[in-house]
């Protein structure tokens, strides 16, 4: 019996048994958790609405004085060489109608898995107002060092109108962004989402949506 169990075939054997019983339950465990995750994170995103368009500061003072943005969602739908693409857009809105701004869920690959990002634009779209990381899984001391503020705020106040650039050491110009040190890659990956998220839906993002009469007319 010990000689079966010292054989490479029952060592096999039991790797492969080991692996499926723990793929199964990982398996379990995330279909289990997903819709929870999704919710919390659906929560977080309309709690960080107010600071992407207003700043800290302002998103503070409209807290304390009773005031609170409208905010109303939608689905962007793009077609890039005949493949769709959809991203979740919130249409930021001040109590007396006027446009603040838009905030934008977009994700993309990083170093590590995908990174999930939440991008705020002023109401003509034409400058970066925020940016929030919502998922990352990139490496603990380097790569996640992209959901630090001040890495992070290197972003505010840029112009959506050039795509942004990332550099080793001091940036100097206006489209540059300063690596994480050691994370060049979650850094570029960063930006790649941003950078892509704003030439995908740009235009789209200005327009005003489209009427349920609208899109029966253009369907027919």
């Amino acid at each position: 019996m010990e000689s079966i169990k010292n054989t490479n075939l029952f060592q096999a054997w039991l790797v492969l048994l080991l692996a499926t019983v723990f793929g199964t339950t990982l398996a379990a465990v995330q279909t289990k958790l997903g819709p929870i995750i999704e919710a919390n994170k659906i929560n977080e995103t309309m709690e960080k609405i107010p600071t992407l368009i207003l700043g800290e500061a302002q998103a503070a003072k409209m807290t304390e004085q009773g005031n609170a943005l409208v905010t109303e969602p939608r689905l962007i739908e793009i077609s890039k060489n005949g493949i769709k693409k959809f991203y979740t857009v919130y249409d930021v809105y001040h109590k007396d109608g006027a446009r603040a701004g838009f905030v934008v869920k977009a994700s993309g690959q990083g170093y590590a898995d995908k990174i999930e990002l939440l991008l705020g634009l002023d109401a003509d779209a034409n400058t970066i107002t925020g940016l929030f990381i919502l998922d990352q899984k990139e490496t603990p001391g380097l790569g996640n060092k992209i959901i630090e503020k001040h890495w992070r705020d290197q972003f505010l106040n840029k112009s959506s109108d050039k795509g942004l650039v990332v550099i080793k050491g001091k940036s100097e110009k206006s489209h540059e962004i300063d690596a994480v040190s050691g994370a060049t890659i979650s850094s570029r990956s960063v930006t790649g989402i941003v950078n892509t998220s704003i030439a995908d839906i740009r235009t789209q993002l200005i327009s005003p949506p489209m009427s349920e009469n609208d899109k029966i007319k253009e369907d027919k």
